[in-house]
Parts: structure tokens; sequence; C-alpha cells
């Protein structure tokens, strides 16, 4: 079974220039194992806040209802995403395709030594050491497909007409969606692990979220620093912002 998991975890919501705060954020800190969940309710969308409330709880009591250390945390993950996928669509069943409520999410689990991923759309998980970025998940995005093929540069991508639009999200269509489910991430002691929605990391660079949160001192005023930095940057057109950080802090 091994020791007891020994983490720092903190969480922010903050509204941006939006009428309802459709975002839902949670961690869940176990003896053996621990989890982390952001959730975007689609904006534009009707029903983003439910449809985000229905995939946090999906998530949220899997993992509670799971026996723990997870034997198989790609299956879990896997799975799990799955069935909030169905759970959301059951919510817009009766409505026309456009209507939908949809969402995407990030969810890191922790255990073992090790983080397994998975998101679907472009909330994000970013993985900190000492204050550099170990690595990040890549949205399922028109514009982080023009990013890795080299047409648009890192600074170009932020302004680009099409940034805020995904190509798969949980809900709408009862086909599963694409979903990035990574293979095991070992941990160094005090390693920032982080999810976040679009309204966080799509104000800030990189490099400041990574030199922020994976650096010495109290994770939850680091958190909230970002995300204050990232509403006003965002302006009142800005979206909301939220996220979810745990530091491992070894045995």
């Amino acid at each position: 079974m091994g020791p007891f998991l020994r983490v720092e975890t903190t969480e922010i919501s903050l509204m941006g220039g939006r009428e309802e705060n459709q975002d839902r954020v949670s961690a869940a800190v176990a003896e053996h194992c621990a989890l982390i969940v952001v959730v975007d309710g689609m904006g534009g969308h009707a029903h983003g806040a439910r449809a985000a409330e229905t995939t946090q709880q999906a998530i949220v009591e899997a993992f509670w209802h799971t026996p723990q250390p997870l034997f198989d945390p790609l299956g879990f993950l896997h799975m799990t995403l799955g069935r909030a996928h169905d759970e959301v669509v059951k919510l817009g069943l009766n409505l026309p395709i456009e209507q939908r409520p949809r969402a995407t999410c990030a969810v890191c689990l922790v255990q073992q030594h090790a983080s397994w991923w998975a998101h679907v759309g472009d909330s994000r998980l970013y993985h900190a050491r000492r204050g550099a970025m170990v690595s990040r998940s890549r949205d399922h995005s028109h514009v982080e497909l023009l990013l890795r093929e080299g047409v648009i540069n890192a600074e170009q991508a932020h302004t680009h007409p099409m940034r805020n639009f995904v190509e798969c999200c949980l809900g709408g269509d009862p086909i599963l969606p694409e979903m990035t489910v990574t293979r095991r991430r070992p941990l160094e002691p005090n390693d920032v692990l982080l999810v976040c929605t679009d309204g966080l990391w799509g104000s800030l660079k990189d490099e400041e979220i990574v030199t922020e949160i994976g650096t010495p001192g109290a994770l939850r005023e680091k958190l909230l620093m970002l995300g204050e930095r990232a509403v006003k940057r965002a302006g009142a057109g800005g979206d909301n912002t939220s996220a979810v950080a745990l530091r491992w802090l070894g045995d």
C-alpha cells in the first residue's frame, strides 16, 4: 500500500466578464491517492453550468467509489470521462444539437510517486518543477494544431481568431469524443500539477504560469495571484478563470 500521500492543494474559480460562472473545480485527497479536476461549461451553449456540474460529480463520485491506490489509472480515467460524457449527453437529448449542454475538462490523478492525466477540449494540465515546465497537455483545438505544425507561433496563438474553437468536448453528440489519456509521469518532491480552464491560460504565457506555481511559497497565494492577473489582463470580455493546483511533497 505504501506511505500516506503528502500533498498541498488549492483551488480558485473567479468570475470574468460573464453573466454566470459555468466552471467547476474539485480536489479530492484520500490516504494514498489524489484527484484534481476542472470543468468548463461551454458558455455559448444552454445549460453549460449543468454540464459542468454533471461532469464534476461523475468524476469525483467515481474516484471515491474506486479502491485506492487505483490498480489501473489509465482505464479509470478513460472509463470515467466516457461515463461523464454519457451523463452530459442525457441532459440534452430533447434539445436541438446546437443547443445541447457541453463541457471541456482536465483531470489529474496522483499516487505512488507519479501522475496520470486526461483531458477533453481546451482545459489544460501543467507540470511544473523548480519554476520550469516539465510538460503541458495539448488542446483539442484548431489553433493547437496550427501551433504543432509550425504554421503559427505561441504569440500568434494568443490572438488567433479561432483560439476559442474546440474540436471536441463532453456532451452534445452521443459518439464518444476524442480524449487524451497520458501514461504514468514520475514526480519529484515539490513538483506542482495544475489543471485550469482557458480563462487562466488564455491570458497568461506558459512561462508565467509555471514560474509562479513551480517555485517555493504558499500555493494558494500563487494561484490566486495568477487568476487575478488573468482576469485583469482579459478585461471586460474575459472568460471565467478556474484552476486547481497540487504540490506533491514526497514521502
